[in-house]
């Protein structure tokens, strides 16, 4: 039911940033977000929700070391996301199926937080910090593409009500309990 996206863009950001990234809100998603054309035949998908994380950094020296300053964004494409309307029967199966995009929309905001949180304490080689950035983006994100593959399939793209249910409770406790992305800041 989803299709991720990521774009890890290694670039210079404007030289007098001197703060980490401030992580973006958590938000809700709302039927605006998915304006793209619906794609029949899509597994049977009767929604798709495309996520973007985009990873721009600079290195800062600090003796041998580097250390990041970034911006971690997530963004929803609304033009690449849908929902197929046709097949929607009733104002409850829409909120179940909006339901269930937040769980992905979820697992995306979970990323890009473990991402911003992991690079604002982590100090790099001076060297290859670019090497080790990318790696840690690929690591992150692999962990992530995984969580994604086992909730469609614990939920059975939200079909299982109950799986779906313990899912939700899950990123419930993930979005209260989670350390701020800036908790480790430098």
């Amino acid at each position: 039911m989803r299709d991720r996206f990521v774009a890890m863009m290694f670039g210079l950001l404007c030289l007098n940033i001197a703060n980490p990234a401030a992580a973006q809100p958590y938000r809700q998603l709302t039927t605006s977000d998915f304006r793209g054309t619906p794609r029949p035949g899509a597994n049977g998908a009767i929604a798709h929700t495309k996520c973007s994380i985009n990873f721009r950094y600079e290195g800062v020296g600090q003796g041998n070391s580097f250390r990041l300053v970034s911006n971690v964004s997530l963004m929803v494409d609304p033009y690449y996301s849908w929902i197929d309307l046709k097949r929607v029967t009733s104002p409850k199966q829409l909120d179940r199926i909006l339901n269930h995009e937040q769980g992905h929309y979820m697992i995306s905001y979970m990323e890009q937080q473990e991402l911003t949180r992991q690079v604002n304490r982590l100090t790099f080689d001076a060297y290859n910090y670019k090497y080790q950035a990318s790696n840690l983006f690929n690591r992150i994100h692999a962990k992530y593409e995984e969580l994604n593959r086992n909730y469609d399939a614990g939920t059975q793209n939200m079909r299982d009500e109950e799986q779906q249910r313990s899912w939700d409770v899950y990123f419930k406790k993930r979005l209260t309990f989670a350390p701020p992305a800036e908790a480790e800041g430098y």
